[in-house]
Formats: C-alpha cells, sequence, structure tokens
C-alpha cells in the first residue's frame, strides 16, 4: 500500500486539493501498478507563518514586496 504524502502551504481551494489527490493516485497506480484502492494520499497544509525559505517565514516574504 504505497503512502504518499505532500506537504504544502494552506490556501488552495477543495477542488484544486481533489485534483492533486486524484492525479497523484492515477500516476503512483500507473507507475507502480498498485490499485487506486490501495495508495493513500496525505495533504499536509502548512500555514505560511510556518515555512521558512532562506531564513524568513513564507508571510513575511510576501508581506515585505
Amino acid at each position: 500500500m504505497p503512502i504518499i504524502q505532500i506537504h504544502l502551504i494552506e490556501g488552495r481551494s477543495l477542488e484544486l486539493k481533489r485534483q492533486l489527490i486524484s492525479e497523484v493516485t492515477e500516476a503512483v497506480s500507473k507507475t507502480l501498478g498498485n490499485s487506486p484502492e490501495s495508495i493513500r494520499v496525505f495533504l499536509q497544509e502548512i500555514p505560511e507563518e510556518n515555512w521558512g525559505v532562506a531564513g524568513t517565514s513564507i508571510k513575511d516574504k510576501k508581506s515585505n514586496k
């Protein structure tokens, strides 16, 4: 049973997340040969203030533009 974890910054629409889960499941099924029913996809949404790049949070980077 493949388990796929995806970390992303929060704020995407429910429809976009549904599409991501569907397409990741399809790609893993095609590549590994597992049935879609055996594939698990977990999305972990991280707040912008908890995601840092080059020593600065994404939220701070956006506010300094």
